[in-house]
Order: C-alpha cells, then structure tokens, then sequence
C-alpha cells in the first residue's frame, strides 16, 4: 500500500477539493502534485492528533511538535492552500471544511487500523491555553494576556523593533526597515491626537511601552499605562527609568476597567490611544470599553483606536481567528467587522474623524518579524522551547497571509469628544498629521 497516497485521498475527499500539494509519509513513499510544496508526515502520531481532533486544530498539533512539517517556504504551502479552497468554493461554498460524517469516520478509522496508527489521543501541546473562569471576567482576561505576552520579554526583543512595537507598522515607502515603518506609526499616532507637552495621555494596553515611552520622550506629555501583563509592565517602568521619563511615565498591572485607580478621572484626558487591544476586549463588553473612552476625555480630547478586523460576518467565520489563534495565540479574542467597530465608538457619543485602512502595511509588518525569527532560531528555541518557537513560525506566516488576501484587516480609527457646542478642535484636513506637521485648532 502506498500510504502517502492513500491518506491524499482520504484527506482530499473529507475536505472535498484537490489538494496542491506533495505528501510524504514516514515510510517514504509519496503522492500528489510533483513540484508542489512537499508537506511531511513524519510519524504516525501525526495522525493520531488529526483522528482525536479532526480539522485545523489536530492539524496544528502536529505541526507545532514536529510529526507534521512543510519542505520549503511554509507561505508558499499555505497560499498554495488557500488558492485552491477558493477555487474550489466557487462550485461548493462548503469545500475546504471537513466533512466528518459516519462513512468518513469508517473510513479514516479502517485506514488507521491498516496503517497501525490506532492508539491513545496524544498529549496536546504544552503551548496551548487552558483558561479556567468566567469569559472576559477580570481573572481570566489577565490570564489570556499572560498566556501570550508573557512568554518572554527577551524573545520579544529578539523579533520586534527596538521601539517593541508589537503592532502593524506604517510602510511609507516599501523600503522602510522595520524600525522605521514602526517609528513612522508612531509619529503618525501622536500626530493624529495633538499631542503637546504637558498632556495627560491614556495608552490602553500599553504592550513593551512603545507609543507610551515615545510619546513621553518625543512629545513631552504625561502618560498613564495599562496592561495585564506583569512582563510588560516591569519592561516598560525598567525603560522608563532608564531614560529618565520616571517622571512622565506610569504603567500599571490592571484591567482597563480599574482606571480610575490610576488617578484617571472622568473629563481629564487629552488623548487616549489603544493599539491592537480592542481585539481582546469582548464583543459585549467592547460597549463599556468605548463608553469609558468617551467619559475620561476632555471636550475636544481625541482618541485613537488601532484594531484588526475580520472581513464579514459570513457563516463558519471566527471572531477569534480560527482554531489554532484562539488556542494558541490570543484565546478570547474577538474582531468585528469595522462597520460595526465605528458604529460602536460612534454610539459612545465619540465623533469619527478618520479611517486608515492599514491592511496591506501588515504583511510588510509580520515579514520583519518573522525574518528575524528565522534568523535567531537557535536562540528563540533556547528561550522559548522549539514548540513555541514553531507555533510563531506558523502565526507570523498564516497571519501576514489573512492580511494579504483581505480575511483580516487593520485600520486606525481617529475620534473626538466635541464639546457641547460641537466644537471638535480638530484641524480641517488630514494632511496636517499625515504629512507630520503640528496639529491644532480652535479652543473648544
């Protein structure tokens, strides 16, 4: 029996389209597509995961410890994928999903059974999240945090920028290196709110401290940080100490629901930024998120929010991602639709100024990290274990990939508190922040 061929079949069958691929299996033998990308089955525990936890999932788990693995560029293999479900679903919308009926069940367990591949579900992988507690209660959403951004401050220096901005850069040109796609975000994002010396400004989920720590230096206003990452916030304060910003700079471990425990008062807040952290807030509860944004500004205090967002809200869609982000990377998370986003802020009472699309900047974004990772492997895998280390590799390449064909997508929304006359104090054109000249306006 040939036993690549025969687990092609099985596989293409259950997912019903032609897979563009070349498999291998562990005895040698192989099938499908010649020249295609070559996926691996190393053993036959990567069966097991798949027989225990049919669909993206088992197959994850056997990617992330190693039974499964891709010859060459794993991009290549994966658009390959994706090419093909597409294709496929201009004739069947459901191709693509598998198909796990009774007959495919007696199928794919006779084929086990031939192939010695019955045993025990295997241990899942250390790496994934186990959150216990009540969804998006206070306790658990530290937790999801925790399970993510405290994986180790040293493997984030190792990939990121050295602003540790762990967010869509802004590519003005494609040849920006990494840094200075991220400092031009920066920029751009304390552009956009006015900043001024002597500001009070709110970084919700200040990550590494890159926006806070940039604002306090370049702009001179006084920041308040929150994250519910220990991690972070020892990094930040460390950083802020170190470049005498003490005095400008306070980060602390909290929901941002407790602000009022960092000294944040209702209607004394000039700006308040919050970057790539909505996506963890929940769908019912982003509602208190943006009505306490709208309360602790200012009349004519400006907000703006940096959010990734899934493309519709089609049946089989996951607010989470999918099944391999939500147990691997970000549990509980939830993008929305950007309609529904700006509608939300909108019925905060807050005014919508501006929308930058930033969708294509992602890809440049993720290729910076992801080289840097493949360049640092040795020292990623002695910080983080080789499990973590190819559960990014697969991350960062499926993630750019959702970015680039438009599954994904990440905008930067600009909003005000006008004052009760509606006056905004914003300027009368775009322009003044995107070609980086100081912004201002009328007295509210």
């Amino acid at each position: 029996m040939n036993i690549a061929s025969s687990l092609l079949s099985l596989a293409e069958e259950t997912l019903g389209l032609k897979l563009p691929i070349r498999l291998r299996a562990w005895d040698g033998s192989e099938a499908g597509v010649p020249g295609a990308p070559v996926v691996v089955i190393r053993s036959k525990r990567a069966l097991r995961h798949v027989i225990w936890k049919p669909g993206e999932l088992g197959v994850a788990r056997a990617y992330v410890q190693g039974d499964l693995d891709v010859e060459g560029d794993l991009g290549d293999g994966l658009r390959a994928m994706w090419n093909a479900v597409r294709d496929a679903r201009t004739a069947d919308a459901t191709a693509g999903r598998p198909k796990i009926g009774p007959k495919q069940v007696a199928k794919a367990v006779a084929l086990a059974v031939r192939l010695g591949a019955i045993g025990p579900r295997p241990p899942a992988p250390a790496a994934e999240s186990n959150l216990t507690g009540e969804l998006h209660s206070k306790e658990r959403d530290q937790e999801a945090i925790s399970h993510h951004y405290d994986l180790s401050n040293d493997f984030y220096e190792l990939i990121l920028d050295p602003n540790m901005a762990y967010s869509s850069g802004f590519h003005v040109t494609p040849e920006m290196t990494l840094e200075e796609a991220q400092t031009a975000k920066l920029h751009l994002i304390c552009q956009k709110l006015g900043l001024q010396p002597g500001m009070k400004m709110v970084d919700i989920g200040s990550g590494w401290g890159s926006l806070t720590l940039f604002a306090a230096e370049h702009y001179g206003v006084h920041v308040t940080g929150v994250t519910l990452s220990v991690e972070q916030r020892d990094y930040v304060m460390g950083k802020a100490a170190e470049r005498g910003l003490a005095d400008r700079v306070d980060v602390s471990l909290r929901h941002f629901r407790d602000l009022e425990a960092s000294g944040v008062r209702d209607g004394q807040i000039d700006a308040i930024a919050s970057i790539e952290m909505g996506e963890h807030v929940g769908d019912a509860e982003y509602v208190v998120f943006v009505d306490s944004i709208h309360r602790y500004l200012k009349p004519g205090g400006r907000a703006l929010i940096q959010q990734m967002s899934r493309s519709n809200d089609a049946p089989g869609d996951s607010p989470g991602g999918g099944p391999f982000i939500e147990t691997y990377i970000a549990p509980d998370m939830h993008m929305k639709p950007l309609a529904k986003t700006i509608g939300l802020i909108a019925a905060s009472g807050l005014e919508i100024r501006d929308v930058q699309a930033m969708r294509e900047h992602y890809p440049q974004t993720v290729a910076g990290w992801a080289e840097k990772l493949e360049e640092n492997w040795d020292v990623a895998v002695k910080l983080i274990g080789e499990e973590n280390a190819r559960v990014w590799r697969l991350y960062l390449v499926g993630g750019a990939l959702a970015f680039e064909e438009n599954r994904m997508g990440v905008d930067q929304i600009l909003s005000v508190k006008p004052s009760s006359r509606g006056v905004s104090a914003m300027p009368s054109s775009p322009l003044a922040w995107l070609h980086g000249r100081a912004v201002g306006g009328e007295d509210a």
